[in-house]
């Protein structure tokens, strides 16, 4: 059994959660929070296997809510949210920084999404529930990486990015070293709930030099800016370097799609395209990135021991196309290198 502790400060919507996950019968709620306070002692009293944590609670909110418990009594928590307010998008997001691995949207019972979003709370809690998570304690960054050092055919013109679970922290955790005048666009696919692309921008450009944005069809890619891939499109690149976006259906059960984003980068920037795999379940981009290898570009992976969840990255390594693994803090500092800037 799945032992879940469910904390929302409405009672309606927490009776709704409880619903739809005891209709399961590999999953038993164990515990009921209206606080962040409350989801905190029941975390310790009850050591569930997974807390579903609402962002705006009265006495302590999610977000700190999950920093004490990542801290105390570390357990996977899935954020459970009915906002797509930049605001509480931000918030949500401090709160995977602080430990939570992703967020999805609040079922809706009014909405004709209705059974597929209460099919993903219940995929999402028996996926994030086998999650291992660490207590969540300050550290100092690792001194960079000195070698040994790939050497690719070209200077950096184009980064491109996946991800999935854990992907907003660890982009948080890249961007933030690179300097502003960093010499190439970063193109990214975060696999993430549907609204919460635009509050990842802005958290994400609060926290970097880099100008972030959420990518728009056309768009002229600029050295120095990061495009991420908007809701349900496909998000590509066409010559001489533009923006372009696809309905078409999904690749691999994914839209928008790593392999997509990486095959069209390949076709456009050859030798002089980085594709880089961070933390996240599954094994898309891994297709796409077969083609940046054959087009001599060079792909780097995030380690296990830094990846929330090793899953993109492990399957990238599977196929023998990574030429790099790097922990995370390692990362800025090799993309900085290979887009030919002096240390």
């Amino acid at each position: 059994m799945i032992r879940v502790v469910v904390a929302d400060d409405s009672p309606t919507v927490r009776e709704m959660i409880v619903s739809i996950l005891e209709a399961d019968p590999e999953i038993q709620v164990v515990g009921q929070a209206a606080t962040g306070a409350e989801a905190v002692e029941l975390a310790a009293r009850h050591r569930p296997d997974l807390i579903t944590m609402d962002i705006h609670m009265p006495v302590m909110g999610g977000f700190e809510a999950t920093k004490r418990i990542m801290t105390e009594t570390p357990t996977p928590i899935l954020v459970v949210s009915s906002s797509a307010r930049v605001r509480d998008v931000e918030l949500t997001m401090e709160a995977i920084r602080a430990g939570a691995l992703m967020a999805i949207e609040t079922p809706d019972p009014g909405s004709p999404e209705f059974t597929v979003q209460r099919q993903q709370l219940v995929a999402m809690t028996k996926a994030m529930a086998a999650v291992k998570v660490v207590r969540q304690v300050a550290a100092p960054a690792p001194p960079p990486r000195r070698g040994p050092a790939l050497r690719p055919q070209r200077a950096a013109r184009l980064v491109a990015m996946a991800t999935s679970t854990g992907g907003p922290a660890a982009l948080h955790g890249i961007l933030r070293r690179l300097d502003p005048d960093f010499p190439a666009p970063i193109v990214v696919v975060q696999h993430i709930a549907s609204g919460f692309v635009e509050g990842l921008a802005e958290w994400l450009g609060a926290a970097s030099d880099l100008a972030v944005t959420v990518a728009r069809p056309g768009d002229v890619l600029q050295p120095g800016t990061v495009y991420l891939a908007p809701d349900g499109r496909h998000l590509g690149i066409e010559p001489p370097g533009r923006i372009a976006m696809s309905a078409g259906p999904p690749i691999d059960g994914f839209r928008p799609s790593a392999t997509h984003l990486f095959r069209t980068a390949a076709r456009v920037y050859g030798p002089a395209v980085v594709g880089v795999v961070l933390t996240g379940m599954g094994s898309d981009g891994v297709e796409g990135l077969r083609e940046v290898k054959a087009a001599g570009g060079v792909v780097l992976a995030q380690d296990e021991g830094s990846s929330v969840v090793y899953g993109m990255p492990r399957e990238a390594v599977k196929a023998g196309v990574v030429d790099l693994q790097l922990p995370l803090a390692e990362i800025a500092f090799e993309l900085t290198r290979i887009a030919g800037r002096r240390e």
